[in-house]
C-alpha cells in the first residue's frame, strides 16, 4: 500500500484534560529519533524479560483480594499516583465521555473500512468502552484489529468497573484481531495476562498477549517502560502494523 493511499487518524484526548501542551524545558520526555545504532530489542532474545515479574505475580495474588472483596485500595493507589489519567477518566464524566466521543466519531468515520485502533495506555480503556458500548447500542463499526500498549485492562479496579457498565469481560464484537503488547517492568500492565481476563468473542477472536521491551529512555538517561514511543518502536509492534497493511493490500 501506498503511503499516500494509506488513511490515517489520530485520535487525541489530551487537550480535554490538559489546558497546555508540554513544549521545551518542561516536556522531561521528548521524542527522539532513533539514529540507527542497532535493532530494538525483544525478548525474543531475551526469554528472562518475558516472564511475569515479582511485582507481577505479588500484585496477582492481592488483586483476587480485592476483587473478592469489592475493595481495591491498592489500585486506588496506583491509578491516583501513577496513572493519574485514570483516575481522572473516572472521577470526571465530562471528560470521559469527551475522550469516548472522539474514538466513536472515527470509527463512525470509517465504517466501511478495515481498521487497526493502535492504543495506548488509557487509550486501550476508552476503545473497549466505545467498541463494548456500540455493540450494546447496535451502532455499525468497522471491522477493527486492536493492538493495545502498556494496558491498564489487567487492574482489578478497571476490571470491577468494566463488568459493571458493560457485563462480562470479553473480546468486543468488532475485533478480528487483539494483540496486547506489555512489558513487564511497566507498571501499567501488572496482574494476569489479558488472555486469561477476557473471554473470547462469538467470533472465537482471542487475546493474545505478547511480551516486549519498552527501550524509551529520557534524556537523562532515565528509562520510562511506560511511553508510547518505546512501545511503537517495538519489532512486536512493526509486526502487528505490517501484517495489517499486507493484509489491506
Amino acid at each position: 500500500m501506498a503511503e499516500a493511499d494509506l488513511a490515517f487518524t489520530f485520535v487525541y484526548w489530551a487537550d480535554l484534560r490538559y489546558p497546555q501542551p508540554l513544549s521545551g524545558d518542561g516536556n522531561r520526555e521528548p521524542y527522539r529519533p532513533d539514529h540507527g545504532l542497532g535493532p530494538f530489542p525483544s525478548p525474543a532474545g531475551d526469554a528472562g524479560s518475558a516472564e511475569p515479574t515479582l511485582t507481577d505475580r505479588i500484585y496477582r495474588g492481592l488483586s483476587h483480594l480485592q476483587e473478592a472483596a469489592g475493595l481495591t485500595p491498592l489500585d486506588d493507589l496506583i491509578l491516583e499516583y501513577r496513572l493519574d489519567d485514570l483516575w481522572g477518566y473516572y472521577e470526571d464524566a465530562a471528560f470521559r465521555d469527551a475522550a469516548r466521543e472522539r474514538l466513536r466519531v472515527a470509527l463512525a468515520e470509517a465504517a466501511e473500512d478495515d481498521v487497526l485502533i493502535a492504543a495506548h495506555s488509557m487509550g486501550g480503556l476508552i476503545a473497549y468502552d466505545v467498541l463494548r458500548a456500540a455493540e450494546a447500542d447496535g451502532t455499525p463499526l468497522p471491522r477493527c484489529a486492536l493492538a493495545t500498549l502498556g494496558s491498564p485492562l489487567g487492574l482489578a479496579e478497571l476490571k470491577l468497573k468494566l463488568a459493571d457498565e458493560h457485563g462480562d469481560l470479553r473480546v468486543p464484537a468488532a475485533l478480528t484481531a487483539w494483540t496486547n503488547l506489555m512489558d513487564r517492568q511497566d507498571i501499567a500492565t501488572v496482574g494476569d495476562d489479558l488472555a486469561g481476563l477476557y473471554a473470547p468473542n462469538a467470533a472465537g477472536v482471542r487475546v493474545r498477549d505478547v511480551p516486549v521491551i519498552n527501550a524509551y529512555r529520557r534524556p537523562d538517561g532515565a528509562e520510562n517502560r511506560h511511553k508510547s514511543y518505546g512501545y511503537l518502536r517495538t519489532p512486536e509492534f512493526s509486526k502487528i502494523l505490517a501484517g495489517f497493511l499486507d493484509a489491506a493490500g
